[in-house]
């Protein structure tokens, strides 16, 4: 993205966006799924924005009914009664293989959040897309990370050209993921790119738009047995971008030289993202957006009004739920949209199996 010509000595850090307006009147929400996620960010989040939950539903009643206990919320006996609750929106909270299935049964022209990914390959993403356009579906993927708080400053910065034209992108993790959290992982052919580095190729996507190529290497670590936990990739922005991610979930040796972090550097300025809630997850630690802007001399740090973990959640929410009721004209992250970032995993995975260009061998005398 091209931000705006801007020389200033003035920048305002709490000026920036960092929220998503809330809709009038919220609609009542239907959650799909009971696992660790809903309690740690979907429930927390919605509550903080003030979003009714109608109640949760999970094919396991019993893990359904201990969380909506503890939340103080109904669990759905069966999922027709889930279905039957009118003007509601659909939390599909669910793992990839059980989008499609639930889409299917749900009320034509609802509106619908998608746990992401958006299926487990393109085809069942192009499967998904079919479904939501069948059936007139106002349906979003959740991939909240744009509606971050400090993603949403950072975006409004770059608009505003406070760093100018954007031309580096680099995404740099060294750290330990407790992958035991999601048990459905097991056995899946593709973990970390369709399950964790698709959240920063979608940011890339929102700010940079669609590259025309990727390469990419992913691969797992002999000290465990999931199938992907070290990532690295390079996004074909031509010779305008420099766009490199380097993904290693195995940095298991204490956290003093752990990282997540992003550097984003442009014509005029730039900035440092930390993405707090990866390191120690789910406890996590905060985030942080320092950015030096065009016409200054001195990086200056964003103070943060929330966090990725929950408040992402709650603006991604708000977003469709503003949209179902017609007061924001853009639904981000559509499936429509969507798609494009699962079409950027699925080039990422097939340019990981190809072989590499092989290296010239030493000539003989």
């Amino acid at each position: 993205m091209e931000g705006r010509s801007l020389v200033t000595d003035h920048f305002d850090p709490t000026a920036l966006q960092q929220s998503w307006p809330r809709p009038e009147n919220p609609r009542p929400i239907v959650i799909f799924g009971a696992g660790s996620i809903v309690g740690d960010a979907h429930l927390p989040a919605y509550r903080q924005a003030g979003f009714p939950v109608a109640g949760i539903f999970d094919p396991d009643r019993q893990k359904a009914a201990a969380l909506a206990s503890a939340w103080g919320i109904p669990a759905f006996a069966s999922q027709a009664e889930a279905l039957s609750v009118p003007d509601a929106i659909f939390d599909l909270a669910t793992p990839p293989a059980a989008h499609a299935a639930i889409l299917s049964t749900l009320p034509i022209g609802a509106g619908a959040l998608i746990q992401k990914p958006m299926g487990g390959d393109l085809a069942a993403a192009t499967a998904i897309l079919d479904i939501c356009r069948d059936r007139q579906l106002k349906a979003a993927v959740n991939f909240q990370l744009r509606f971050a708080p400090m993603m949403l400053a950072l975006r409004d910065a770059i608009a505003q050209g406070h760093l100018g034209k954007v031309v580096d992108f680099d995404a740099w993790l060294a750290l330990a993921t407790p992958w035991g959290l999601w048990p459905f992982l097991k056995g899946l052919p593709r973990i970390e790119i369709a399950m964790h580095s698709i959240h920063y190729l979608d940011l890339i996507r929102g700010l940079l738009g669609n590259p025309s190529g990727v390469h990419a290497k992913t691969i797992g670590h002999p000290n465990h047995d999931v199938a992907q936990t070290r990532t690295a990739a390079i996004l074909d922005y031509g010779d305008s971008v420099r766009c490199v991610l380097s993904v290693n979930h195995d940095h298991d040796f204490g956290r003093r030289f752990q990282a997540c972090e992003f550097r984003i550097s442009g014509t005029e300025g730039a900035a440092y993202v930390k993405l707090g809630v990866n390191l120690d997850y789910p406890r996590g630690e905060p985030d942080e957006l320092w950015i030096r802007p065009a016409g200054g001399s001195e990086w200056v740090e964003v103070p943060l009004q929330g966090a990725w973990f929950p408040d992402a959640f709650g603006n991604r929410m708000a977003n469709l739920q503003r949209f179902v009721g017609g007061e924001d004209v853009e639904l981000i992250g559509s499936v429509e949209d969507a798609w494009q970032t699962m079409a950027l995993v699925e080039a990422a995975y097939q340019s990981s199996a190809r072989p590499a260009t092989a290296i010239a061998p030493l000539p003989g005398r």
